[in-house]
């Protein structure tokens, strides 16, 4: 399987131990980057709003503050001894003008990353070449101005879409074509865009700290093809092998649109609508400045980006989406689970007076003749209802009544992925409309642990969507029965 996390090896020299920071590090783009720079040897600092939250996904050997671009004091420290900084972050989920948290948080990051004496700042803004540039792209171009007029060398890359597993244009995408039979197509979906792989995007940060610039720079990014959001919802249908009649309309507002897609995507409302007011600007490559500078990154297509999204997006909550970051949102997730790109996600964790070996291997006693510590009535009720529509129904056999390994039989479960004393995965073999998975985790140390347990399902159609919410509620109940079981087992 493709891996998309590992960008292309480069001829630049490499970053070694030199210390990076990483603005974003939460969001879609920057967890990747954070990854990437760890596997080539950089000393990686990340700032965060909340790092107890970011500390927690990331490697032993990455070190992450807290602050905030907003709070200025909070960046003197953040930015001490630091090389090159990674600015990653914009306000589009906020629910206030982030036109204004923009610029307020550039202008913080200019006057502290100079005062700190950082060597160069790599930002990653948005392509556009109008005059008459909607208020989202006109705010990543003005973040631009302000971070090269620090005085501090800087390399702004201009993307278009991004294309990868869990990212927002790609979600957008799919589910578009997924959930819907016709697609009525207003007249932005045939705006030229240049759409990039997260992979080459990954390549041209990390290739951004060592290019060999003076001053500050412009360097717009691309993928191979310039094509439109049209030509992305036929690829993808095509490569799906699915049949989809398009109706192209020729008005329908940004406002609209953004309630449209808010139903029937990942998307939430104000963040797509600021992104369809975007597309009525063409966001194509116009310089030759990233071939110059950077020769060996050869970017991909439209196709093979979909693809190798397509082949990554069964990844468990591919590594980091477009709504990992807090700002996406904007509030708590709302009554009926969060959302994680397509995928409908029901977690909750529960602190437990045990060891992580006890609390795993409680886990790994579940099911079979032991039950799944809640309501097995429902369980064993919901197997025999499986079996009469053709399922797969409570076969209750186990290969082992106290380990598990990957591809064993688990009721009408299958264990997907072991992980000894902190993973353990399941997908799902009764008939669902839909594709669902129930994950364990644990973590801790000594004598305590934490158990989380989320519940992730990825609807087919309206059908899936209607099945998600009319039984969560049943679903949430028994999940969290369950869980206080699995606790109450652990602790023995």
């Amino acid at each position: 399987m493709p891996n998309e996390q590992t960008a292309p090896t480069l001829t630049a020299p490499a970053i070694g131990t030199r210390l990076v920071l990483v603005t974003g590090a939460s969001g879609y783009v920057g967890g990747r980057l954070v990854r990437a720079l760890d596997e080539r040897g950089a000393r990686v600092r990340c700032l965060a709003r909340r790092p107890q939250d970011v500390a927690a996904r990331m490697s032993p050997g990455i070190e992450v503050v807290g602050g905030d671009v907003l709070d200025a004091p909070s960046l003197e420290r953040a930015l001490e001894n630091v090389d090159t900084a990674f600015y990653l972050v914009h306000a589009m989920g906020s629910r206030s003008d982030f036109r204004d948290q923009d610029r307020r948080g550039a202008t913080n990051f200019a006057l502290a990353a100079r005062a700190a004496g950082v060597r160069r700042i790599v930002y990653l803004g948005g392509l556009g070449t109008a005059t008459d540039l909607s208020p989202h792209l006109a705010s990543r171009h003005e973040v631009g101005r302000i971070l090269r007029g620090s005085g501090v060398p800087t390399i702004e890359l201009r993307a278009s879409i991004i294309l990868g597993s869990g990212s927002l244009s790609f979600e957008m995408v799919r589910a578009l074509v997924e959930r819907l039979p016709v697609l009525v197509t207003p007249r932005w979906v045939r705006q030229l865009t240049q759409p990039i792989a997260i992979e080459d995007v990954i390549a041209y940060l990390i290739a951004s700290s060592d290019a060999e610039v003076v001053g500050s720079e412009v360097v717009e990014i691309g993928g191979r093809d310039q094509v439109s959001y049209l030509d992305l919802i036929r690829e993808h249908a095509r490569q799906r092998g699915l049949k989809r009649l398009i109706i192209r309309v020729p008005v329908l507002t940004p406002w609209l649109s953004s309630l449209w897609l808010g139903l029937v995507t990942p998307l939430y409302a104000r963040v797509g609508r600021k992104l369809i007011d975007s597309l009525r600007n063409e966001t194509v490559v116009t310089s030759s400045r990233a071939r110059e500078l950077f020769p060996t990154i050869r970017p991909r297509g439209m196709r093979e980006a979909l693809e190798r999204a397509r082949a990554n997006e069964d990844r468990e909550l591919a590594e980091t989406r477009w709504s990992d970051a807090r700002s996406s949102v904007g509030a708590a997730a709302p009554w009926g689970g969060a959302h994680s790109g397509s995928r409908l996600v029901d977690s909750r964790a529960l602190g437990v007076a045990a060891t992580p070996h006890a609390a795993f291997a409680a886990i790994t006693r579940i099911g079979g003749d032991v039950g799944w510590y809640y309501a097995n009535w429902l369980w064993r009720l919901r197997g025999a209802l499986d079996l009469v529509v053709g399922g797969a129904g409570m076969r209750r056999s186990r290969r082992d009544p106290t380990a598990l390994l990957p591809g064993d039989p688990l009721d009408f479960w299958r264990v997907e992925a072991v992980e000894r004393d902190r993973l353990v995965r399941l997908r799902a073999e009764m008939k669902v409309p839909g594709r669902a998975r129930l994950q364990f985790e644990v973590h801790g140390e000594g004598d305590r642990s934490v158990i989380r347990q989320t519940a992730l399902f990825e609807p087919r159609g309206l059908a899936g969507l209607a099945y998600w919410y009319a039984l969560f509620p049943l679903h949430s109940l028994i999940f969290a029965g369950m869980l206080r079981g699995i606790a109450t087992e652990a602790e023995r």
